[in-house]
């Protein structure tokens, strides 16, 4: 609950911040001379690009949520069996040992979003984000692929 308050605080103070940016872009613009318009025009790039990121973000969050709450009605959320220490940070063997497992299910059923989503937690213990945001956004494609398919069916 900590991490999503957060989150949605800088998500406002960034909206905040897209708002002051834009405002001074299309000060430089009205201005109306070429260098403060091309300026102007630069300046509302910005928030344009950050606006972008942090939809995309969201929206990867939300999805990766929605396939959190599914595993865990169907009871398949992993197990945390992690070894930590005495100030709460996870034991690195124990996320190496907890990780080869998730990746040997993975190479067992390489279609299966479960699998990829128990993989991405498992890569997120280990301190990998890059790798577990990709292995997420792998479970997040098959369960859509999977559910188009399932639509299409019924």
């Amino acid at each position: 609950m900590r991490a999503r308050i957060t989150y949605f605080a800088l998500a406002a103070v960034l909206v905040g911040y897209f708002v002051l940016v834009g405002s001074r872009g299309v000060l430089l613009i009205r201005h109306g001379s070429p260098v403060t318009v091309v300026f102007g025009v630069s300046v509302l790039v910005l928030p344009v690009i950050g606006a972008w990121f942090l939809w995309q973000t969201t929206r990867f969050a939300r999805r990766a949520n929605r396939l959190a709450a599914e595993l865990e009605a169907e009871g398949g959320l992993p197990v945390d069996e992690l070894v930590r220490t005495p100030g709460g940070r996870i034991d690195r063997a124990s996320a190496d040992a907890v990780f080869a497992k998730r990746r040997a299910e993975t190479e067992e059923s390489p279609q299966d979003w479960r699998s990829w989503f128990r993989l991405a937690v498992a890569y997120h213990d280990a301190r990998d984000t890059p790798r577990a945001r990709k292995a997420m956004q792998r479970a997040i494609s098959l369960h859509d692929s999977d559910g188009s398919r399932t639509a299409a069916l019924g």
